[in-house]
């Protein structure tokens, strides 16, 4: 794997002209052989308990019942856990399922390297998770995310439509829903390989492996919990939550977790 890390890929005006801001998109920007492999993914599947939700299956926007891929089973201490049924999860992904795997670099120290390079470099917590597709069929849907997402392509390909936001910084647990996702995407864009995609947190965006390969990628989390965001948190008020300019300047402050309750 090349030297070069991913912030330096994101470019030297990331943190003041994007982070945040807009979507990037860096083809060819890694060297990812030897990162993950499928034989890996087989093998961390094959050899650890992974239960749901950390381990997930989803399609056309739905989370698959974990009794379509797992068999229950029983312990000793009367308590139940689902392990995977290799026969029945072969068929969910043939039927379009696509396969999603949180927290990845706590199993696999290749990809735990580049989350501390990331930590180091951006100053905030970072999580890494997987996401492999067998097939063309969409499995979250248009959707946006509660956090900012590095996306590194490691095989295949995978389409991004990116059609902005309709609620900037939209936190965890929020007061206001974010409406309907925009018709028009302002981006289509194709990840091969080594390619890396920088999406904000509230950004609209729909994923598909359509491009007749089967697709897996990795995604790096940023948790934005920062001195500001941890100071920001005393002078919120009912109102911090609303449409707004100056409200989205304040959420985009707070960690996307940040509490959300009624005052008094």
């Amino acid at each position: 794997m090349t030297r070069l890390s991913i912030a330096a890929c994101l470019g030297e005006d990331f943190l003041a002209q994007a982070l945040h801001r807009e979507h990037r998109h860096i083809p060819g920007a890694l060297d990812v052989a030897g990162i993950m492999t499928w034989d890996d993914l087989n093998h961390i599947l094959g050899s650890h308990r992974l239960e749901p939700p950390r381990m997930r299956l989803s399609r056309d926007g739905e989370t698959l019942l974990v009794g379509g891929y797992t068999t229950p089973v029983a312990t000793r201490r009367h308590t139940v856990w689902h392990r995977l049924h290799p026969a029945e999860l072969h068929t969910r992904l043939k039927e379009g399922a696509s396969l999603a795997l949180d927290s990845v670099d706590e199993l696999h120290p290749p990809i735990a390297r580049l989350v501390e390079a990331i930590e180091r470099e951006l100053r905030t917590r970072v999580q890494a998770n997987l996401y492999a597709s067998w097939t063309s069929t969409e499995g979250f849907g248009v959707h946006w995310d509660d956090h900012d997402t590095i996306v590194v392509q490691l095989d295949g390909a995978k389409r991004w439509r990116i059609y902005g936001t309709t609620r900037p910084f939209p936190l965890y647990r929020d007061l206001e829903d974010p409406g309907e996702a925009p018709t028009a995407p302002v981006a289509d864009l194709v990840l091969w390989p080594g390619d890396v995609l920088y999406v904000p947190r509230g950004v609209w965006h729909a994923v598909a492996a359509d491009q007749g390969t089967r697709s897996q990628h990795v995604t790096y989390v940023g948790s934005h919990c920062t001195r500001t965001a941890c100071a920001a948190r005393a002078s919120v008020t009912p109102q911090s939550f609303g449409a707004g300019p100056a409200h989205s300047s304040l959420r985009w402050r707070l960690p996307r977790t940040a509490p959300v309750r009624p005052w008094t």
